[in-house]
């Protein structure tokens, strides 16, 4: 598991190790998370190896932009006001998924999607464009972490291990983001 300084990472080099199937782990706007392609299966499997996660649970997704999200849910007019006030930034929102795009998991019929207000994490997207995983980067069971050392001291005796980390030092004290169910009306809350 090799650490990249922030300063250090060149962006060509994480586009072509997310390409390959790696699974960084990332800064991001609210906590470190695990980021890969979420159309890479062998990827995505990995992730939940990583956290120990039931498959049985879904994990939310990056998008690059609201043109990408309406790719992989159904979002309409009232759902997209909604999203314009609040993306990019913390906020997770769970819409009805489209069923025929390849995605690896998430729900079969909804989805959790989320464009994030961080440079790294918005410029990869931009690069890759595709969806990638945006999933904290903890065991589960264990709290997320915006301090570097914790994150890699959970992953550090692992026999699946992240394939490197973007280490950006402590992070703003900060929560994973709110999470909002658009399929109801008003929103329901299910994480703040």
């Amino acid at each position: 598991m090799q650490t990249l300084k922030i300063k250090q990472i060149n962006l060509k080099e994480i586009v072509k190790s997310i390409k390959q199937g790696k699974v960084i782990i990332c800064p991001t706007d609210t906590v470190y998370g695990l980021i890969a392609d979420a159309t890479n299966k062998k990827a995505v499997k990995k992730i939940f190896r990583i956290k120990k996660r039931s498959l049985k649970k879904p994990i939310p997704i990056f998008v690059k932009d609201l043109k990408q999200a309406k790719k992989l849910a159904k979002i309409n007019e009232k759902q997209k006001k909604i999203l314009k006030s609040i993306w990019p930034g913390k906020a997770t929102v769970v819409l009805v998924r489209k069923e025929r795009k390849k995605l690896y998991g998430v729900d079969k019929k909804t989805i959790a999607l989320r464009i994030p207000k961080y440079k790294i994490i918005n410029d990869l997207l931009k690069k890759i464009n595709k969806p990638l995983t945006g999933t904290s980067a903890n065991i589960s069971g264990k709290p997320p972490s915006t301090e570097i050392k914790e994150v890699v001291r959970q992953f550090k005796n692992q026999k699946s291990r992240p394939d490197f980390i973007i280490d950006a030092g402590d992070l703003p004290k900060n929560k994973p983001s709110i999470v909002l169910d658009l399929r109801f009306s008003p929103p329901k809350i299910l994480r703040i």
